[in-house]
This record gives structure tokens, sequence and C-alpha cells, in this order.
């Protein structure tokens, strides 16, 4: 790559299908070797359902729920404040749980914190993983595969959708 090329193009963390494999392995290992045996796992839809599944596997939980939350609304654009949206699981259904909470990543932080508050009052103890963690993070996820500083490229995410929902067929 020229460095004409590299000056111009913001540099960015590209994670592959096969890197999120390796990430999902490396994880449950963090966790098993931590000696966490969690109840149920809670992926923050969308970034956090792949993660939640595959270490839901990895880890041998049957129990898998997921919790809408919206803050990115674009690259580097975000609503003021996180926002739970519906359906979100039944508080009563978490009573007493060890919960781990998954996400593709810890940037603010502050969607991790609002289910971690969303949790707080009702499990045995909540802890959290994530693919990506920023330093500037709210909150230490209690498991990381990897820290940046950067913008990422998640497999699922670094093309555009095929339907622009607001407007008919995109590509």
């Amino acid at each position: 790559m020229s460095s004409e090329m590299t000056e111009s193009a913001p540099e960015r963390e590209v994670l592959t299908y096969e890197a999120f494999g390796d990430a999902v392995r490396d994880l449950a290992r963090q966790i098993v070797d931590d000696g966490f045996e969690p109840d149920i796992v809670l992926a923050i839809a969308r970034g956090g359902l792949g993660l939640a599944m595959g270490l839901a596997y990895a880890l041998d939980v049957k129990n898998l729920s997921a919790v809408n939350v919206e803050f990115y609304t674009g690259i580097d654009q975000r609503l003021d404040v996180p926002m739970m949206l519906p359906p979100t699981p039944a508080a009563v259904d978490l009573t007493g749980m060890k919960v781990l909470i998954a996400d593709d990543v810890a940037d603010s932080g502050r969607t991790l914190e609002a289910v971690q508050k969303f949790c707080a009052d009702h499990v045995l103890e909540a802890r959290t993983a994530v693919v990506y963690e920023k330093p500037r993070s709210v909150i230490k996820p209690e498991y990381a595969w990897k820290s940046t500083d950067l913008w990422i490229d998640f497999p699922w995410s670094s093309e555009p959708p095929l339907v622009n929902r607001r407007g008919g067929m995109a590509h």
C-alpha cells in the first residue's frame, strides 16, 4: 500500500470471520480459566448476538437471551443515551442468575453500563465479555479479546445492507 493511500484513509481495525472465531474461543477460554460459570448469556443486539451464540456453545450454556439497545446511529454518530428497545427480558427471569453480558465492543461503554444497571438489582452476578474494548470505555469488561483505539470494521457490518428499509433496495 502506498504512503499516499495510508495518509488519506483512516486506519481501522479489521475483523475477519476467521479471527472472530478465534476471538470467541479465546474469550470462552478466559471465562473458563477464571472459573465463571454463567447460567445465561445475555446478548446486546445486534452486535453481541454472534458472540453470545458462540460463547453459549463454547461454555455449554443453553439459556440465551437478547436485549435490544440502540446507541449508535452511524459511524461516530450516537444518541445522547443508550435506549433499551422492546422486547426486553423480564427482570424476574434473571433473578438469582449468573449472567454473562456479551457485546461486540465496549466503545464508550455506556451501552454495557445500561445493561449492567438493568441486571444489577436482580441477578446474583453479572460479568461482561466483548471482542474489543476501547481505553475510553466507562466500563472495563471482565473479558476482552483485544484493545484498540481505532474504528472497527466487523465482518457483518463492513458492507452496506442489501436493502434500505427506509426506501427500497440498496444494491
